[in-house]
């Protein structure tokens, strides 16, 4: 039923639409129930019992299951299906082309064989599907002492030359896989580890330096393991002028749009960037820019990234001093269902954000409320990094609230799971940071003190706020504005243009 069940939920209205067309062409016997299965599952959220009770009038356990797995491999067929009409029709002509080919030259018809093979490498040139190639080439090469008219030192460079990309992808493919893993063992099994000497060590091993790409693929993956160690590392500034080169590179080729699913990633992991970094105008050209690629091959890809896009739009406008229309953004999404989880909490989390800055507590304790789950699942579903801001937002928020048993909980309870955690990963300016949060909670008139203030911005502000995390210095811009007592947005806004 799960399976069934998540399955179903990626379909939109016109997938729902063309997969009951579809079953009705394929359904033999008019009384067939798999139909009715279908819009049951896509309309009511019933238990398995009794959606058996609908469809039989009786407890028919045999024939329900029997009927979701006939549903199932339906379901399975007509995604095929739809793939091959949609993504891989490309590849599915040049695999035509080639096995048309090769009838003809068993048949020593070359001439047609050589042109319909010249046809197929063009296209898979251009659409840079090295595999495919290596089989052409390899077709080509075989019969090519039998056709005086091909160049066969020519073929062989060509078919060593494609070797190459090929490797290259691959490895590319392996190194993003590792620094992937990685990475989880940062985020969701809260392990101490040295990103950037993995990041050294998985390069060397493969030898691969990170410069400039052969596909679209290869060059997202690239990108991805640069912002992989930006992400860890809070790091942004020292990877936005070669994000941005490389993408100038992509641009450059032909039809960027073939490997649209990894140019859109291109384009978020670019704005992304750029927000962090405080560009927040530049940042919004490239969402722009993101929200019409989605928007290509019928918007296929747009469910699937709607949430990053609206994610860090949103948190252009709210750094923008348009707080609002972040607002706005963020609750016109997050009351529907989602399949991208992570990025779905990152915008829950944003919108409580956004309302804390708004000082309008109400509203951010709504939200907060509805992270009902324990810390290990919010590990497993969005990383430590979301855990602990969620802590240390949850915090601050009980001190406004003035709460004092939920304050001494959550502090006690975070000081408990995560001290040895930060001191591990050379955090402990998180630990600073909440030492002064208790200081001040402990000792309200610490704020009018001057000396006191002194020793904040000695501590917050010896790094360049510049280059300084925007999160980081969302928290401590609290901190600052109990000491000045001004519009905690405003004091947020002011640090960061500083």
């Amino acid at each position: 039923m799960i399976a069934l069940k998540s399955i179903i939920e990626t379909f939109s209205l016109e997938d729902q639409q063309k997969f009951v067309m579809y079953l009705q062409q394929k359904n033999k016997r008019k009384d067939a129930k798999n139909i009715q299965l279908f819009k049951l599952m896509t309309k009511v959220d019933l238990d398995p019992k009794a959606i058996c009770q609908k469809l039989y009038n009786v407890d028919n356990s045999n024939a329900y299951h029997a009927l979701r797995k006939r549903l199932f491999n339906s379901l399975i067929d007509f995604t095929a299906n739809k793939n091959l009409q949609d993504e891989n029709s490309i590849d599915m002509q040049i695999i035509k082309y080639i096995l048309a080919s090769r009838t003809y030259l068993l048949q020593k018809n070359y001439d047609i064989a050589y042109k319909i093979l010249d046809k197929a490498e063009r296209l898979a040139d251009e659409h840079l599907l090295y595999p495919i190639l290596n089989e052409i080439y390899h077709t080509k090469i075989q019969y090519a002492p039998n056709y005086p008219k091909i160049n066969l030192e020519k073929l062989i460079i060509k078919q060593n030359e494609n070797r190459k990309k090929h490797l290259l992808e691959d490895q590319l493919n392996m190194v993003y896989a590792k620094l992937k893993s990685v990475l989880n063992s940062i985020n969701h099994q809260s392990k101490a580890i040295n990103f950037e000497s993995e990041l050294k060590t998985i390069l060397k091993d493969y030898d691969i330096e990170l410069n400039e790409s052969l596909s679209f693929k290869s060059l997202y993956q690239i990108l991805a393991i640069v912002n992989i160690s930006a992400l860890v590392t809070n790091r942004y500034f020292e990877i936005e002028n070669f994000v941005l080169k490389s993408y100038k590179i992509l641009k450059e080729k032909k039809d960027t749009n073939k490997q649209l699913f990894y140019q859109i990633h291109i384009v978020y992991i670019i704005a992304n960037t750029l927000f962090r970094n405080k560009k927040f105008k530049k940042s919004l050209k490239y969402i722009n820019e993101m929200e019409g690629l989605m928007q290509l091959k019928k918007s296929t890809y747009y469910k699937q990234f709607i949430l990053k896009k609206t994610l860090v739009e949103a948190l252009n406008y709210n750094y923008n001093n348009q707080q609002n229309k972040a607002i706005q953004l963020a609750e016109n999404l997050i009351n529907n269902k989602h399949n991208d989880i992570e990025s779905f909490l990152d915008l829950h989390l944003s919108l409580l954000m956004f309302y804390f800055q708004k000082e309008d507590f109400t509203k951010a304790k709504h939200i907060l409320s509805k992270f009902y789950h324990t810390d290990k699942y919010y590990i497993e579903k969005a990383g430590i990094d979301w855990v602990i801001k969620k802590n240390l937002a949850e915090i601050l928020l009980y001190i406004e609230l003035e709460d004092d048993d939920l304050f001494y909980s959550r502090l006690k309870s975070f000081k408990r799971k995560y001290t040895s955690y930060l001191k591990q990963i050379n955090q402990s300016r998180i630990l600073t940071f909440i030492s002064y949060v208790e200081r001040i909670y402990y000792n309200p008139n610490l704020i009018k003190n001057n000396g006191f203030s002194l020793q904040l911005r000695t501590t917050f502000e010896e790094t360049s706020i510049q280059k300084e995390d925007i999160f980081v210095i969302s928290f401590y811009a609290w901190l600052k504005n109990k000491t000045e007592k001004n519009n905690l947005y405003h004091t947020t806004l002011k640090l960061i243009k500083s």
